[in-house]
């Protein structure tokens, strides 16, 4: 039986989730229909375009994603932290950004743009106590919402779910269900999901190198790395990852990317026995065989169903859950370990 989300996502012990999300319909998400010859490809700039609206909104990174015909994959990073920043009027913004809010909320950011500060005092003293208090505790649930990945991932499917269905002059349902979630409990679990989700296409032989891969975090992240930058709209590596530095990815880039290179060299069956003489320092680091590395990052989803993480992560994760049972745990063993 599905777990509630509440039960899956946990703060406490970790702000790395991945997110799946497909597509229900036979007509694809993205693509070619090859019935009807029809092509969807233009529906991935929608994604994509929706992905960097939110990341401007919510208190929510991505680290990786990939777009692919039929299903989407997004490695998620919440930032509690800046949101402990916002102020009421900040809060009140980015929501109003996404929803239309109560009609107090409305009056007051209305009040609060006027021009001049005089006009703006007295005009705020006109709300009672009792109205600014509800203000306030409705901003404390805004501000909650934008830090949830619930939300986050609601927002983005059903603004593409309505668009789909408008242009396909139809109603119901466009993805198969809610969202599949999986915590990523360390630094070995977050490598290797965002691995498998950057190689995505060319598992699925929709794009024979990491550059050619189009709609994907590795993409962008190599178009700008040649210019020596990082994207700004996705979560940015670490230039020391000996530093423990805040909401920043523990890699360093220059590192992943050739990571990325070697293992979408090896994810062919006929070139799996090569891996072991070209993988970096990288996954030697977090302890990973390269046997189990090809097989994480071809398989992640079949072998991992849940949290992921190295057993001692994912013992503390299930019982601050309150979880009775340890999923993944076999698998961690054998494949993390």
């Amino acid at each position: 039986m599905p777990k509630p989300r509440k039960s899956q996502i946990s703060l406490e012990d970790t702000p790395y989730y991945h997110c799946i999300s497909r597509c229900v319909r036979r007509a694809f998400l993205c693509g070619e229909d090859k019935l009807t010859h029809q092509s969807y490809e233009h529906r991935r700039q929608w994604v994509k375009d929706k992905i960097e609206q939110l990341t401007q909104v919510f208190a929510i990174e991505v680290c990786a994603y990939a777009i692919m015909s039929n299903h989407t994959h997004l490695v998620l990073h919440i930032n509690n932290q800046v949101t402990c920043h916002w102020t009421t009027d900040e809060v009140l913004r980015r929501w109003h950004k996404l929803f239309k809010g109560t009609l107090l909320t409305q009056q007051y950011l209305s009040q609060c743009q006027l021009n001049s500060d005089e006009l703006s005092h007295n005009t705020l003293t006109q709300l009672t106590k009792s109205e600014l208090l509800t203000i306030e505790q409705t901003a404390q649930v805004y501000r909650q919402r934008l830090m949830d990945i619930s939300w986050f991932m609601r927002v983005l499917n059903e603004g593409i779910a309505r668009q789909a269905n408008k242009e396909d002059s139809c109603t119901g349902r466009f993805w198969e269900g809610r969202f599949k979630c999986q915590a990523l409990l360390d630094e070995t679990a977050l490598l290797a999901c965002m691995a498998y989700v950057d190689l995505n296409p060319i598992r699925a032989k929709a794009a024979t190198t990491p550059e050619t891969s189009d709609f994907t975090s590795i993409q962008e992240r190599i178009k700008q790395a040649i210019h020596n930058q990082q994207p700004n709209k996705l979560m940015p590596f670490s230039c020391n990852p000996q530093i423990d530095i805040p909401n920043i990815l523990p890699f360093e880039l220059s590192e992943y990317i050739e990571l990325i290179e070697t293992t979408g060299r090896c994810i062919r069956e006929d070139k799996a026995g090569h891996i072991d003489k070209q993988l970096p320092a990288l996954v030697t680091r977090l302890n990973i065989r390269p046997e189990n590395w090809l097989t994480i990052t071809k398989k992640f989803t079949k072998v991992f169903h849940g949290a992921v993480g190295h057993e001692d992560a994912l013992q503390h994760f299930c019982e601050s859950q309150q979880l009775k049972r340890r999923p993944n745990v076999s698998s961690c063993q054998r494949l993390l370990s």
